[in-house]
């Protein structure tokens, strides 16, 4: 399918917080023999106490008296061994042993003369005693205190629960150890303001009493993955030089209820053996969700136990103690309105995606160690990533250095750089091109509708590339860059963009007199574009101003649930659906209309297309400038030179 990418200014991050740079984590030492096959070992000797026994030999063939007295007279025991309590047991003349049982009505007088007779070797034995009971019990003792040993070293031989399960195993940075600081977060200035505060007060508690100020208690980053919320809560640790706890949210829950709320006691408990200190709880929304949930039981249940925990040491401990709780989350809306209160989290940090300047600084950070190319500009390279986040920039640089590789060089240049960019927004790109001549066609004429329209429409972003390369899942692709980040869109915006995405259809239409399956991804882009202009922007004269879209921000990008019930009635729904329909008619019978009259300019850039495969901005405003002689930039882009 064809596929056209619109850069613009996003506001989710696939990629995880960014780690902070600084001196890589020391490697544990290896293990020891013993620690490596000690449980092996133990457990192979339980095994063979309990069964070696039996596995030893042959088992004894169990033997009626009637039997056993057949065989004496016949001269096949070898051996008998009788007990105080008439129990038979030895070995015949061929080798094997068997058990038996002398009638208490008999007795053992007669079976002696007879055995005498067949000089059968005879033994006594007593049953029973303390020592045998002892020796029972041994393997039993073993496997118990195999056990207790294993649940020990596995809890560290902490208190606290089964085998250690009730303590937090939080990973606690010590003050001489934290190398992150602030200047080492780029960008971010608004947040590091907001953050500061609480450096302040660790260092200077004081200031804050003289004024009768109170520090805040609890601050929670929130944005979207990949953002560097992990790398401010280092930072601040850092800055402050007080140890710093760390520990995820997933780590307080297991399996036994009452577990979690355990570890939150001794989380808390060992912060304030420490304070001044800081204690960081990352991804929070695994134990701070909304309370109230209709499944009860066990994952339940434990859960909210350990929010209840939670909040009452967030209330529990005294603000002059030194202790500051920090957490971060990409899920603000899932929490419970509880932990957000003021006097528990007063503070609120959203920690947004990067500026255009933001991301510059940011990329000159993550360019360290690298060698770049003279003809690098990471300041184009920031204005190319609207949206992306300080790991997917990381990730840019990365890809680009890994490409550099392949071609045996260790310098960065340009063209390695826009190869990441595209590798990462597309997926690899297939430089074989195997498309038959007349798809390869139909590709090129799809992407010159859509440049050539994002060309002629006023507020349309400019044209930055065009290539009929195969790249992922698309075909072809016409990338557009915007000359400013915008954070409001027009409706005169947003009608030239549904013009633009419907443009490679109504060149098929144009060219060819019927559409393809190329322009699927285009049609369901706009058209939940147009969805949202009428059910949420409030752009459809009769709908009216009326906005059914949700006021929480979702970092995670997650769609609206299509099986949660509408806020509005199913009339409402239908004329929906009739502006839609309305909106994207329209933006294509304006694209079909605009490229009929500029068909010379389509036929020139689909034929550049078709020899080149890839061009720049400059070859659209070129096909147009041809086609009109005039003068002057299309749209933004100025004519090429030469």
């Amino acid at each position: 399918m064809i596929r056209r990418v619109h850069l613009r200014p996003r506001r989710l991050g696939p990629p995880p917080d960014d780690e902070p740079p600084g001196k890589p984590p020391q490697n544990p030492p290896p293990p020891t023999w013993w620690q490596r096959w000690g449980t092996p070992v133990l457990l192979a000797v339980l095994l063979l106490l309990m069964f070696g026994p039996s596995l030893a030999g042959d088992r004894p063939t169990s033997l009626s008296y009637s039997a056993f007295s057949a065989r004496l007279d016949a001269g096949r025991v070898k051996s008998v061994t009788i007990d105080e309590h008439g129990g038979l047991s030895g070995k015949l003349t061929d080798g094997k042993s068997f058990t038996s049982r002398v009638p208490t009505a008999i007795g053992a007088g007669d079976l002696q003369q007879r055995l005498r007779a067949e000089k059968v070797r005879i033994d006594a034995t007593r049953s029973g005693g303390f020592g045998s009971f002892l020796l029972g019990l041994l393997p039993f003792a073993l496997v118990i205190g195999f056990f207790l040993w294993f649940g020990r070293r596995a809890g560290g031989g902490l208190p606290g629960g089964a085998g250690g399960f009730g303590r937090v195993k939080a990973e606690v940075i010590e003050a001489e150890r934290p190398t992150t600081r602030f200047a080492d977060v780029a960008g971010y200035e608004g947040v590091k303001r907001e953050i500061e505060e609480v450096v302040d007060f660790l260092r200077d508690p004081g200031r804050y009493a003289a004024a009768g100020a109170e520090p805040p208690r609890g601050v929670i980053m929130v944005g979207p993955p990949g953002t560097g919320k992990t790398l401010f809560a280092r930072a601040v640790a850092g800055e402050a030089q007080v140890p710093f706890l760390s520990v995820t949210g997933s780590s307080f829950v297991e399996m036994f209820v009452g577990v979690g709320a355990s570890r939150v006691r001794d989380l808390f408990a060992d912060a304030r053996k420490r304070a001044p200190s800081i204690v960081f709880i990352d991804e929070i929304d695994a134990i701070g969700g909304r309370r109230g949930g209709t499944m009860p039981g066990g994952g339940n249940e434990e859960r909210e136990q350990t929010l209840n925990q939670l909040l009452a040491e967030l209330d529990g401990f005294d603000q002059s103690s030194g202790i500051v709780v920090l957490a971060a989350t990409n899920r603000p809306e899932t929490l419970d309105p509880a932990l957000l209160r003021p006097g528990r989290f007063d503070r609120q940090v959203v920690v947004p995606l990067p500026s255009r300047a933001e991301r510059a600084a940011i990329l000159a950070v993550h360019a360290r160690g690298k060698h770049l190319d003279a003809g690098v500009d990471l300041e184009r390279v920031a204005r190319a990533t609207p949206g992306f986040s300080g790991a997917d920039l990381h990730n840019l640089l990365n890809e680009a250095a890994i490409n550099a590789v392949r071609d045996d060089r260790t310098t960065i240049t340009a063209r390695d750089v826009d190869t990441a960019r595209d590798r990462l927004l597309l997926g690899r790109r297939d430089t074989s091109n195997a498309l038959l001549p007349d798809e390869r066609r139909s590709v090129a004429v799809h992407e010159s509708g859509h440049a050539l329209l994002a060309a002629l429409c006023e507020n349309a972003d400019p044209v930055a590339k065009v290539t009929i390369l195969p790249a992922g899942m698309a075909l072809g692709v016409t990338e557009q860059l915007p000359e400013a980040e915008r954070h409001l869109y027009s409706t005169a915006y947003l009608t030239d963009l549904l013009t633009v995405r419907l443009g490679g259809r109504a060149a098929e239409l144009v060219v060819f007199g019927q559409g393809s399956t190329g322009a699927a991804d285009d049609l369901a882009g706009a058209t939940r574009l147009a969805a949202r202009m009428v059910r949420e922007f409030g752009m459809s004269p009769r709908l009216g101003p009326v906005g059914y879209g949700s006021t929480t921000q979702n970092y995670l990008g997650d769609g609206p649930d299509e099986t949660a019930p509408r806020p509005y009635s199913e009339r409402t729904q239908q004329l929906v659906d009739e502006e839609v329909a309305r909106l994207l008619r329209e933006a294509e019978a304006r694209a079909v209309r605009l490229l009929g009259e500029h068909r010379a300019a389509l036929d020139r850039l689909a034929d550049v297309l078709v020899r080149q495969e890839t061009v720049d901005g400059s070859a659209v405003a070129d096909a147009l400038r041809a086609e009109s002689a005039l003068p002057g930039p299309v749209n933004g882009v100025p004519a090429r030179d030469g």
